[in-house]
């Protein structure tokens, strides 16, 4: 379950930007540009976390 971690902080962001997507509630209004940055965030920090859990887990 530990490995998985930054796979899923990655399908959140991933997620988020579905949402604002396809949810005309959230594309109407009028500053959208924190959901994409949110979203960027929770991707990145998702990808490291994973780079990083598995490696320490493997050494």
């Amino acid at each position: 379950m530990k490995k998985n971690i930054g796979i899923f902080i990655i399908m959140l962001g991933a997620l988020l930007l579905i949402l604002c997507a396809l949810v005309p509630f959230m594309s109407d209004m009028a500053d959208q540009n924190w959901y994409t940055w949110g979203s960027l965030s929770l991707i990145v920090v998702g990808l490291l976390t994973h780079i990083f859990l598995n490696k320490k887990i493997d050494a």
